[in-house]
């Protein structure tokens, strides 16, 4: 088949990119014919609040992707959705995550699927974001009203697709691996490349840092006495997108300074590898959630998990047995750590997630893109 996927991809940075780099090369795998689009414009600065929105990697090998989309001007959106629309794809793939890309990539797929050829599928990363903003609603119902069909990581994300009352085929899959980060290091290895004092206990909370994920909570969870004087310390990798200073602040008053080791910039994919092969458990303290980029990277590297019982994040992670779903609170948090360190649930949370991590292939993803496919042509397609 003919596909375009329409998001961000590179040169742009951060996981939905890195999702979208890989989906494409799995469709090609499996000897369909895609090009990406995505952005030119993509944040207006004062919506990002990090550092730069590109990447310093290289252009990934064997990926067609064109940078056309201006998420702020009209007469761009009309112009790329005429280009697409004449071309004709089979399918046109987006990536929704934000209300704010709601009138770009609607007005795109509203006149792409106008050529009466081509199917618009979305894949939602979020429908209801976590940080709202005033016209969020109107500007996401504008864009679901724009597609035929969708796919959702979570069972949450579905219900809330649902609240806009579109009568569209709805497929579940969960987000994929992130499979694109290498092998484990060795520990040893991990610890030398980040400079990294051996003897300790690492837990590892990674991606950049805002306030619903509850950072703040892991932070008072490690000042917990039980937690205290055992050389377990908290490696927090990431770019701060709020006032890191509310944390370091926190961290001096808890008397943590000793414990916890702040890398606040973005991680490059070279040095992916190295934090979580230090890690003997990832922590994602979070106080809402969809589904989580971060913790398919734990399965890719093998590593239990610590997630909080929001969104979807109890939806992948077995309690008790590849890791803990816990209360959003740092008491609950406190309570799992000393249990994973007394009882040394380690190995055996580690082999339970080598095995579920099975579930979470690409093919899945792609087949429940043509599952949807086929539902909204009434055809049968073999993948």
């Amino acid at each position: 088949m003919i596909i375009t996927i329409a998001g961000p991809a590179w040169p742009y940075r951060g996981g939905i990119a890195e999702f979208t780099n890989r989906l494409a090369r799995q469709l090609i795998d499996e000897n369909h014919r895609v090009d990406i689009v995505t952005f030119k414009m993509q944040y207006p600065p004062f919506l990002f609040p990090g550092k730069s929105q590109l990447t310093s990697s290289p252009a990934p090998e064997g990926l067609k992707i064109r940078r056309l989309i201006n998420s702020i001007n009209p007469l761009n959106w009309f112009l790329t959705g005429l280009r697409i629309k004449k071309e004709r794809p089979d399918i046109l793939i987006l990536r929704f995550w934000l209300p704010f890309m709601g009138p770009s990539l609607g007005s795109i797929a509203r006149i792409v699927r106008s050529n009466n050829h081509t199917k618009v599928i979305c894949i939602f990363d979020n429908v209801i974001p976590h940080e709202k903003r005033a016209g969020d609603k109107a500007l996401t119902k504008f864009f679901t009203g724009s597609i035929d069909g969708g796919i959702v990581m979570s069972r949450s994300v579905g219900e809330d697709l649902r609240k806009f009352s579109i009568n569209i085929p709805v497929k579940f899959n969960p987000h994929p691996l992130y499979d694109i980060y290498g092998k484990p290091l060795t520990r040893e290895e991990g610890l030398s490349a980040l400079n990294l004092p051996g003897g300790n206990k690492y837990l590892l909370f990674f991606g950049f840092v805002r306030a619903y994920k509850g950072l703040d909570l892991v932070i008072r969870a490690l000042a917990d006495p039980r937690l205290r004087n055992r050389n377990i310390k908290l490696v927090v990798a990431g770019e701060f997108y709020d006032d890191p200073e509310q944390y370091t602040e926190l961290i001096r008053r808890l008397g943590l300074v000793p414990d916890i080791y702040i890398f606040n910039r973005f991680i490059a994919d070279n040095e992916i590898a190295s934090f979580f092969s230090i890690a003997d458990i990832i922590v994602q303290p979070y106080k809402s959630a969809t589904q989580s980029g971060v913790a398919q990277i734990g399965f890719h590297f093998g590593k239990p998990m610590l997630v909080t019982d929001v969104g979807g994040l109890r939806e992948i992670i077995p309690h008790g047995r590849c890791g803990y779903v816990v209360s959003p609170d740092p008491l609950s948090i406190a309570d799992s750590i000393d249990d994973f360190y007394s009882n040394d649930r380690k190995n055996a949370f580690s082999e339970c997630v080598i095995s579920e991590k099975k579930k979470y292939s690409w093919d899945k993803m792609t087949s429940a893109i043509f599952e949807c496919y086929s539902e909204i042509s009434g055809t049968q397609h073999q993948n």
